[in-house]
């Protein structure tokens, strides 16, 4: 997904100019009837435009005392056609512009429904930033495309042929150097606009790139103050943000050029007929009203010109968002669902296996994240998972969600291999609290809510009583209606958490993940939060990964691991019975008095090992 060699850009534009366009034909399709009315109202709004210079050639004529009786009648068609004209272009303007709003609202749902359901390695390739600008910038100038360029475009091609002949009908003399004068138009709009197209995509990506870079920065905002760092972040952006200004610079050059050239040139071919037919109708070759004809067929046809060579920049600049927004559709991911998948547990017991996983990371291949490492938990059984940092732990959550796959071995829940059935379906399983819990902009009621959607507001307020968060919720300015603010911004850190644990509650799947999940609660919650969660997995397989070895006490099993791999398991007693690592970490947290510092410090150090 990195934006390509310039050069070879241009390479391939040059040989497929507009080609990515026809990409947006499966989103235009299925709005046939609406297509249809919008190309008959704009061949309509072009015939009587070609009509109209007729109608004025008339009128001009018809000053003549033999023609004066019927004066009244030629005005009176001019007005006709002029309110025909005007009331098809008034047509054209809304099936062109519903059209393409509802095209580009067809193609903003079908790149966020792929991308918020690709893997976590294809964002280790891309900004979230930069998806976000697809989905805004490149959207819009799309939108500009199909609902204005392109109608405008297709009218002015018609003007531009049905002009020609009705200019030669008139004089074919005179269309004769209209004739040689096309080309000499159309050799730079093919010449340029081919550098503008390669230049256009430069700048899109450019412009990308700031945003992604600007996105991450806010996002981090906070991080950002605390270690004074503004000023690095506001010149990385800044330079960003400048070298998306000259690639918009050479892009402005390019077409301000392209427009130059087809503006003098048409214009120039329009003083030169205007010439001709001068001497013509001195020398009663045409009648003025003929001269007057053929004048504004000129006019027509060098506007629909200059306007062409204007789309076509639009057009340029369409195909290069075009392209980048099909990428993402057309986005392959490396985890994918089955083609048979095989049907998942209506409702899993909650047995999970570990046979013989190996798993390295795509951005770190010459690291084992997880080394041939076997284990099985069985349904109801809760299973602490410790060790130092590093060790394998939210790897293993990550590989049990099928966020990424193993490069060897199998996940089993209930027997059945996780990568046999669809992930919809076997997710629906479990339940995550992720160490950095995640609040949406919303209330706090529907945060919650989104562990369920169909949950009640009883059900709700029920999970969050479990999870120690009703008092809290409650105590807010609208309580559970409560907005929350970005990433919850409004709440503390426990509270997030205890939001995030009623959020699992509800849920209620047979499968509970707690990473850390008691990591940022006072005393009095975290013992509040383990009754909830003892209660809770009562029925239900329990996986916990803990660095506190307090709240894994009580846990029936506890995994130690260690670079990838199972070094030791049991319940505390033995583990503490047996030495090795878990003891000393052990000895180190439950330490009291005067060496509690000292324990705590070797104890961080261990697990930062």
């Amino acid at each position: 997904m990195a934006p390509k060699d310039l050069s070879e850009e241009e390479e391939r534009f040059k040989s497929d100019s507009l080609s990515p366009l026809f990409g947006l034909y499966p989103f235009i399709k299925p709005y046939r009837r609406l297509l249809i009315a919008a190309v008959v109202t704009l061949v309509f709004t072009a015939v009587v435009s070609l009509i109209l210079p007729i109608a004025v050639r008339e009128v001009v004529d018809g000053f003549t005392m033999e023609r004066l009786a019927q004066m009244d009648l030629y005005f009176g068609l001019t007005i006709l056609v002029t309110g025909a004209l005007a009331f098809g272009t008034g047509l054209r303007f809304y099936f062109v512009t519903r059209l393409g709003e509802r095209v580009i609202a067809d193609v903003r749902m079908a790149v966020y429904n792929k991308v918020i359901g690709l893997s976590p390695a294809f964002y280790e390739k891309i900004l979230t930033g930069e998806v976000l600008s697809r989905l805004t910038t490149d959207t819009t100038l799309i939108l500009s495309v199909i609902s204005s360029s392109i109608s405008v475009a297709l009218r002015n091609a018609l003007l531009l042929f049905g002009g020609i002949i009705f200019m030669a009908l008139t004089s074919m003399r005179m269309t004769g150097l209209v004739v040689v004068m096309i080309p000499l138009v159309v050799m730079p709009i093919l010449f340029l606009g081919r550098k503008l197209r390669a230049l256009s995509r430069e700048s899109q990506d450019k412009i990308a790139a700031s945003s992604g870079e600007a996105s991450e920065a806010l996002l981090a905002a906070q991080t950002v103050q605390a270690y004074t760092n503004e000023a690095q972040t506001r010149g990385s952006f800044n330079r960003l943000t400048e070298d998306a200004f000259d690639a918009a610079r050479r892009r402005i050059v390019t077409r301000a050029i392209l427009t130059v050239s087809v503006i003098f040139l048409v214009f120039t071919g329009v003083v030169g007929i205007l010439w001709m037919g001068a001497r013509d109708v001195i020398n009663g070759l045409m009648t003025p009203g003929e001269l007057v004809q053929f004048l504004i067929y000129s006019v027509m046809l060098s506007g629909a010109v200059a306007a062409l060579a204007e789309i076509w920049g639009e057009l340029q600049r369409a195909a290069g968002a075009t392209e980048r927004l099909i990428e993402l559709i057309e986005a392959e991911d490396v985890i994918k669902d089955p083609e048979n998948p095989v049907p998942a547990p209506e409702r899993a017991t909650g047995d999970v296996k570990f046979v013989d996983v190996t798993f390295t990371y795509p951005a770190r291949p010459e690291v084992r994240a997880i080394n041939e490492l076997n284990l099985h938990i069985k349904p109801g059984e809760t299973v602490a998972l410790v060790g130092p940092s590093g060790a394998g732990k939210s790897t293993m959550f990550q590989l049990m969600m099928r966020f990424f796959d193993p490069d060897s071995g199998q996940i089993q829940i209930d027997d059945i291999g996780i990568e046999t059935m669809k992930r919809d379906d076997f997710r629906r399983a479990f339940a995550l609290v992720p160490q950095d819990p995640v609040i949406f902009a919303t209330t706090a009621m529907e945060n919650i809510r989104f562990g369920r959607a169909s949950a009640t507001d009883e059900e709700v307020i029920e999970a969050a009583k479990a999870a120690a968060a009703h008092d809290f919720i409650s105590g807010l300015p609208q309580g559970y209606q409560s907005y929350v603010g970005e990433r919850g911004i409004m709440l503390s850190g426990g509270q997030k958490q205890r939001v995030a644990i009623a959020r699992a509650i509800l849920r209620d799947s047979p499968i509970l993940l707690l990473d850390e999940a008691t990591s940022s609660l006072d005393a009095e919650s975290e013992l509040l939060v383990q009754q909830a969660v003892e209660r809770l997995a009562k029925d239900r397989t329990t996986i916990i990964i803990a660095h506190r070895l307090a709240t894994v006490k009580k846990a029936d099993r506890i995994v130690v691991l260690d670079e990838g791999q199972i070094v030791s398991e049991g319940d505390h007693d033995t583990l503490v019975a047996q030495g090795g690592l878990y003891a000393r970490l052990a000895k180190l947290q439950f330490t009291d008095g005067k060496s509690k510092a000292k324990s705590q410090k070797d104890a961080t150090e261990i697990l930062a090992k």
